[in-house]
């Protein structure tokens, strides 16, 4: 005879077993799904979107591209690179701001852009430092390193810094003296600290614009002078709108390519390796390459009419004791540490001695 509490124990017994199986492959559908989820977004492409100034088709942007396109290669698509060139996302200002909103990871900017990250970066910028390329390579030989190190602190990855070459003043009427210069309507970038103090000290009523404004501005006569590289005079084509340049170097110009470290930090430690190698490569080609650049558009801007007008010596050392104020007052006001300054000059003084001790031996 069938007892049916032991068919019944045994049918819920089964029920049981079958329900924990289920649960078992249920559960192992769930960690698949998971673990796929992951995989896939572990090999998905991680796209860094970088803006810049620079134009589109420009030496800079070729060997940029290059240099992406070798990433991608080489790290089998997990890392790539979107530009922005040309200023289409706005000028360095607006390109940090959208780095901190997210829109954007990078930029290829002008260093005093990231003083919010590392303010001594701009010991470089300081006006009348150098007397020469030759003083400026001594000196980024021993100190572009912890340039690239406070940048990082403050939470950007730098690939070196690239020659923007020595600033000059350029304008419309000739400037050979402290009297001409306070007579010009004067461009200064915005929030440039170091221009603001230069401006201060000499007497100045300068008039901030952002790069995107400054040749529209001199067209219509809202200012009359700027101060640049040649390179950069003629990439923004400023240059046809100048007739001056005087020739005393003011003041050092560079330029970073800077990725956000949160952003560079999400990539594995083997494709952060690739990135930093291949753009460090790319970034030191292209400081090279602007030494070179300059030095034709030098030549290229004398060609087009534009003249040369030398300060008297007088002049000259004028506004050299002006410039030693303004680095006093920097330091004076914190926007430069006084450990910076004094390493630089140090360095600064062993090449001089070193080169004036050359001299006297030949």
């Amino acid at each position: 005879m069938i007892d049916p509490w032991h068919t019944a124990r045994k049918m819920i017994e089964t029920m049981s077993t079958c329900f924990r199986t289920f649960r078992y492959f249920i559960g192992l559908l769930i960690a698949f799904s998971v673990l796929s989820t992951l995989l896939v977004q572990t090999s998905a492409a991680i796209t860094l979107k970088i803006a810049t100034l620079t134009p589109d088709g420009s030496e800079w942007m070729r060997l940029i591209r290059e240099g992406a396109a070798e990433i991608a290669q080489k790290t089998d698509g997990r890392v790539e690179f979107k530009f922005y060139p040309g200023g289409i996302m706005g000028d360095d200002k607006a390109v940090m701001r959208k780095i901190r909103i997210g829109q954007l990871q990078g930029g290829v900017v002008t260093a005093g852009t990231l003083t919010g990250a590392f303010s001594d970066l701009q010991a470089y910028n300081l006006p009348i430092l150098f007397d020469s390329l030759e003083e400026v390579d001594y000196v980024r030989s021993h100190m572009d390193s912890i340039i690239m190190e406070g940048i990082r602190a403050g939470g950007f990855v730098t690939f070196g810094l690239a020659e923007g070459g020595f600033a000059y003043l350029m304008s419309k009427e000739p400037i050979v003296s402290t009297a001409d210069l306070r007579k010009h309507k004067i461009w200064i970038p915005t929030d440039d600290p170091i221009s603001l103090e230069t401006a201060a000290v000499f007497g100045l009523k300068p008039i901030p614009l952002a790069v995107t404004e400054v040749r529209t501005a001199l067209q219509t006569g809202l200012i009359n002078t700027v101060t640049t590289s040649p390179i950069g005079a003629i990439a923004l084509q400023w240059h046809t709108q100048v007739n001056y340049i005087a020739d005393t170097p003011l003041i050092y110009l560079y330029a970073v390519f800077a990725v956000e470290r949160r952003a560079f930090e999400r990539l594995t430690a083997e494709d952060q390796t690739v990135v930093a190698d291949v753009m460090q490569n790319v970034w030191a080609q292209i400081d090279r390459q602007n030494r070179r650049d300059n030095i034709q558009a030098w030549n290229a801007l004398q060609n087009q009419g534009i003249r040369l007008v030398k300060p008297e010596p007088a002049q000259q050392k004028e506004w050299k004791q002006i410039a030693a104020e303004v680095r006093d007052r920097m330091i004076e006001s914190g926007q430069i540490s006084r450990d910076m300054m004094t390493q630089l000059q140090n360095h600064l003084r062993d090449f001089r001695a070193k080169n004036t001790a050359s001299v006297k031996k030949n």
